[in-house]
């Protein structure tokens, strides 16, 4: 045991040393290649900024993506290194594939900086504040091991930077509150109660129904066909101990009469046949395996679990194509998407269906969860390339916004971003997962509520659904609160949610964004004075 956990300590150092080595000579090349890339203006600048945004994605990936792949941990399909290879290859490629060739500066989102007719180096200051502001927040927040918004985050934190510009151009101005789009920060607060509200919902009826007709169809069957096991058992027992008390004569005409019943009974192509036994032993097991094919074993690993998998993966082929793909102007329209989406369903129900069938004989229980085990991977990583390509825009987006502005002299509305940047500040995502990730992680996947492949598959489908419907309809939601609405649904219909971890966690939510904006507010004014 010692041995072991020896080894694993010495795999853990190893793979740290390796994450710290790549992610300080990534770093290291992207501010070497940066510098001449903004043509050495404010290198200083350039370089803080880099640390900052690097500092950002590495906590973006040590809260946001624990977030998004605690309920696959704490289920038991992926271990924390098998997570961290997922994250890896769909959080980056999500990134770098679909994270959009040019993002808004965020001059007109929340705050509307265009009013405020600043100075390019006023502007840089804003974004690095709230970059390293809303980094500070996570970090605490992931310490904890609270899932937060990290969107709230920057906002919170280019709010407050950003006041407080107004503030000192103004000199005091109660108008500067104007620049601040209020509408949209009470948007952010529903967004606390909305947003966990409909992922609970959704959880709560579809593990529902996963639960009812699948889980505990299956537990009801193998009661049956352990009880009949048992009868089995007890009446062969009691027919030898019968057997063996006939006298000689009679033990041989029972003897050749199972011999011939044997050869009927193992030539039978199923229990719906009616045969004919002159030996009792066999009439009585032939009735044992009549009750046994009328208890439609596979009923619920046949019909439904294909129906679910299918919708499952109807769902997240959606969401990457109307949300993680939709930077890319792939020209596909409404209709095509659609069809596509139809056409991954059919070929999973198909998948699922030829492999449930291959299960036969097999624990029926460890079958299910092996199927919503894969199902679960999937869902995770559709979830990764859609985080991937959207929410990383947090850190990358002030940056490239700073990046812009050092290069040009002045402030655009679009900001291009190179390859290297989607690069680097994706690896700083993963890294972040890998060495500070685990408690954010066991929030979720454990102390939540406990989970299981397909409790686990239900909060993050629910999840996906959510946000992407969300997204098309334009409410307010976050996709870290909606996730944890979904494993308290799960909770619910288990009844081991833990409510009491709620109280933090809904607390650091509504002190999140007030939290970054006092940073960002501090940060800035350091900023302003030493440059």
């Amino acid at each position: 045991m010692n041995v072991s956990m020896t080894t694993v300590n010495k795999v853990q150092k190893t793979t740290s040393t390796i994450f710290a080595v790549m992610l300080i000579s990534m770093v290291g090349y992207f501010i070497f290649w940066g510098l001449g890339y903004t043509h050495y203006n404010s290198p200083v600048l350039f370089i803080l900024a880099t640390l900052f945004g690097v500092f950002m994605a590495f906590n973006i990936g040590g809260n946001d993506v624990a977030n998004s792949f605690g309920t696959s941990v704490g289920a038991g399909t992926l271990t924390v290194p098998q997570a961290l290879g997922v994250a890896a290859i769909f959080e980056v490629s999500g990134a770098v594939i679909a994270g959009g060739e040019v993002t808004k500066t965020i001059r007109s989102g929340i705050v509307d900086l265009g009013t405020l007719h600043i100075v390019p180096h006023d502007f840089v200051f804003v974004m690095m504040a709230a970059l390293l502001a809303a980094a500070l927040w996570l970090l605490f927040a992931t310490y904890k091991g609270l899932p937060v918004s990290t969107t709230h985050s920057i906002i919170g934190g280019i709010m407050g930077a950003a006041l407080t510009l107004g503030f000192i151009i103004s000199s005091g101005d109660s108008n500067t509150l104007d620049i601040v789009q209020w509408n949209k920060i009470a948007e952010i607060a529903v967004s606390w109660v909305l947003s966990p509200l409909l992922g609970g919902m959704l959880a709560y009826v579809l593990f529902r129904l996963i639960k009812v007709y699948v889980l505990d169809y299956n537990t009801d069957v193998e009661l049956k066909l352990k009880e009949i096991k048992k009868e089995k058992k007890q009446f062969k027992e009691q027919y030898k101990l019968r057997f063996d008390a006939l006298p000689e004569k009679e033990k041989l005409e029972a003897a050749s009469a199972m011999a011939q019943d044997a050869q009927i009974f193992s030539d039978r192509e199923s229990a719906e046949e009616e045969l004919e036994f002159e030996s009792e032993y066999y009439r009585t097991l032939y009735e044992f395996e009549k009750r046994r094919q009328s208890l439609s074993i596979y009923k619920a690993l046949q019909s439904w679990v294909p129906i679910i998998s299918s919708l499952g993966l109807m769902m997240i082929v959606a969401m990457l194509l109307f949300k993680g793909l939709n930077n890319l102007n792939l020209g596909l329209t409404a209709l095509h998407n659609s069809l596509i989406v139809f056409m991954a369903g059919a070929l999973v129900w198909m998948a699922t269906y030829i492999y449930a069938r291959t299960l036969k004989r097999k624990d029926l229980g460890k079958s299910t969860f092996i199927i919503f085990s894969w199902m679960q991977v999937f869902t995770a990583s559709g979830f990764a390339f859609s985080h991937g390509a959207n929410d990383i825009a947090n850190a990358i987006g002030p940056f490239a916004a700073i990046m812009d502005v050092l290069r040009t002299g002045e402030i655009g509305d679009t900001a291009g971003i190179p390859p290297i940047v989607m690069i680097t500040f994706g690896i700083a995502l993963v890294v972040g997962l890998w060495f500070i990730g685990k408690e954010v992680i066991k929030t979720i996947g454990t102390n939540l509520a406990e989970m299981h492949p397909a409790s686990g598959f239900a909060a993050e489908l629910s999840a996906a659904t959510v946000v992407m419907l969300a997204s098309l309809m334009g409410l307010p939601v976050s996709s870290t609160h909606i996730l944890v609405g979904a494993v308290l649904g799960i909770g619910m219909v288990n009844r081991n949610a833990n409510w009491r971890l709620m109280k933090p966690i809904g607390m650091a939510w509504v002190i999140t964004l007030p939290s970054a904006a006092c940073l960002g507010a501090i940060i800035f004014l350091v900023l302003r004075t030493i440059f």
